[in-house]
């Protein structure tokens, strides 16, 4: 994960994420960079608009939010079917 940040890091302070930049944040932390991790995110990350995905990454974690207020809205009609299921009972025994 501290290789992700580092490349989040990089791309915030406007620094090429590339081989040398992600083996000097990662050895600043302290920890011993692995050459092939850093190879591995810098070529995932190559063409990727980092600005685009950090937006949509944003809207997806508001994803449950969104479902939970779906949830609550489908359950109202549930109550309206329930007051009208007493009223057609009472209509019963009146």
């Amino acid at each position: 994960m501290e290789y992700v940040y580092a490349a989040l890091l990089l791309h915030k302070l406007g620094k090429p994420i590339n081989d040398e930049h992600m083996k000097k944040v990662i050895s600043a932390t302290g920890i011993e960079a692995d050459e092939s991790k850093i190879k591995s995110v810098v070529a995932s990350l190559k063409g990727v608009d980092i600005d685009h995905e950090l937006k949509n990454a944003s809207l997806v974690a508001n994803a449950p939010a969104a479902e939970h207020v779906a949830k609550e809205k489908k359950e109202e009609p549930k109550e309206e079917k329930r007051e009208s299921a007493a009223e057609g009972l009472s209509a019963l025994f009146g």
